[in-house]
């Protein structure tokens, strides 16, 4: 949803509670400056939080990885969330919360004791609805050009902006990014393979890769599901090879895909390892208590 005169969203920006359309940030907020700070983004499904302990406690970690005290418990940011959804009547959709360093004198060196800045807004959208689980996803592959440590969720994403470029530029879906032909993970999801024998194939976790909270979810639904799991690197070939491929992501919870780089991939068709995967994810998250109106 656009920032427009018709955007009636209502969030939470510097402790208030504000029109989208009327917030502001200061010029010197090291975020705008330097893209210091971390964020994270959970998906509201029929009113329910999805997944959200599990983020809160990966904004704590990014948090302390780049040395900013959290200005929240987990129960106020969760208060916080919950209102951000009455207040805008978020059924369907993402919830985006951001905390920066603060304000300060454009400088590198920064000062102990910043006021951290805190952004939270909604995005409406259908998140359980997406088509392409049902059409799969056509994807490209691209030399990956992130920093060394991809596990923080930094609010410093140039290099994953020009990899969706790409990928809307070749009119396909997701851009997966690759080191040495291996592939990394997606421009913002994770990335996994079915092999021939049936392992469930996923990178893991390092300083190359997010911890994604709907991997997490994911694999130990897998787990449940009596799957092989087998966490390694795999190689643009192994994609080929695959019996299935898909990518998981808050935004988009899981997405076949039928093609990479021009070529068809998974027999060209959603796999029933994957569906059974969402369909087991979908039945847990109807599970969650909704928040209350």
């Amino acid at each position: 949803m656009d920032n427009t005169a018709a955007d009636t969203r209502i969030g939470y920006i510097r402790g208030e509670f504000v029109p989208l359309i009327k917030a502001s940030i200061p010029v010197m907020d090291r975020g705008f400056l330097f893209g210091d700070g971390v964020y994270e983004v959970t998906a509201v499904i029929e009113g329910r939080l999805v997944d959200d302990a599990a983020h809160l406690a990966r904004l704590e970690r990014s948090l302390k990885e780049i040395g900013i005290v959290n200005p929240h418990t987990a129960s106020q940011w969760t208060q916080l969330e919950e209102e951000i959804v009455r207040r805008n009547k978020l059924t369907n959709g993402l919830l985006y919360l951001q905390v920066t360093r603060g304000v300060a004198e454009r400088a590198f060196k920064y000062k102990d004791g910043l006021v951290p800045t805190v952004v939270m807004f909604p995005q409406f959208s259908p998140v359980q609805y997406n088509p392409l689980t049902k059409t799969g996803a056509r994807i490209i592959t691209l030399p990956d050009l992130r920093w060394a440590r991809c596990d923080i969720k930094s609010t410093s994403l140039l290099a994953q902006v020009l990899a969706k470029d790409a990928a809307s530029q070749a009119e396909v879906d997701e851009a997966w990014m690759m080191r040495d032909d291996v592939i990394t993970e997606g421009a913002s999801s994770t990335a996994y393979i079915v092999t021939q024998h049936g392992d469930l194939v996923t990178r893991a976790l390092s300083h190359e890769t997010l911890p994604g909270i709907t991997r997490q979810t994911l694999l130990r639904i897998a787990q449940d599901l009596k799957l092989r799991i087998v966490e390694r690197p795999f190689t643009r070939q192994e994609v080929l090879d695959a019996r299935e491929v898909f990518y998981t992501s808050a935004s988009t919870i899981a997405i076949p895909v039928v093609e990479m780089d021009g070529v068809p991939v998974g027999g060209a068709k959603p796999g029933p390892i994957f569906e059974a995967l969402y369909a087991a994810y979908m039945q847990e998250v109807m599970q969650i208590t909704p928040v209350a109106s």
